[in-house]
């Protein structure tokens, strides 16, 4: 089995695909986290993506090679987790928005400082500093320590819009959530 595929995904596909397949899909940090419910997919060719300016020192993981993280500080504030797709050297990602947490809860409310589990990991800053993801996971394998994926369980209904808090390409639809979900960071329309 090649080193791209994890969790029966090929990350080495275009990011719309990899982000449509990774909802139900369990991933871990250190032990800590639960299954994806919404994500957003990025590719170089769409104004929305950090590829879109070209390889930087602060989007370099995003043209490294598939399955592996990108992370990156939004806003100066807050730690986003992306998964690289495609190919070495194209640029395309897939940014976890939402995790419905499993394993770890008294950790991440820890963390967090709060109770509210449905809140704990909506939204992508929020997962971040439930989960512990910190730029030290930048360019990281997803397929080793301290990163675990697991196979969802069954089909997984998928609902897809537009996505949230950018100011380029804002009504392509690559925003992919798990339909019913109260764990996504804001309801599908």
């Amino acid at each position: 089995m090649s080193s791209h595929i994890l969790a029966g995904i090929d990350f080495s596909a275009p990011a719309q695909q990899v982000a449509r397949r990774l909802i139900g899909v369990t991933v871990l940090v250190n032990g800590v986290g639960g299954r994806i419910v919404e994500v957003e997919a990025y590719d170089r060719e769409d104004p929305a993506s950090h590829a879109f300016v070209g390889k930087t020192a602060r989007n370099f993981a995003m043209f490294g090679p598939p399955a592996h993280a990108y992370v990156y500080l939004s806003h100066g504030i807050h730690w986003c987790m992306n998964f690289v797709c495609r190919e070495e050297g194209h640029g395309a990602g897939v940014l976890i928005r939402a995790v419905e947490p499993l394993l770890g809860i008294e950790q991440m409310q820890a963390r967090r400082g709060m109770e509210d589990v449905r809140l704990l990991c909506s939204g992508p800053g929020r997962l971040a500093q439930a989960m512990g993801v910190t730029r030290e996971l930048n360019a990281m394998s997803l397929g080793a320590a301290p990163f675990e994926l697991l196979p969802r369980k069954g089909r997984a209904q998928v609902v897809v819009g537009p996505r949230i808090g950018i100011s380029k390409a804002v009504d392509v639809p690559w925003r992919f959530g798990l339909a019913g979900s109260p764990f996504v960071s804001r309801p599908f329309r």
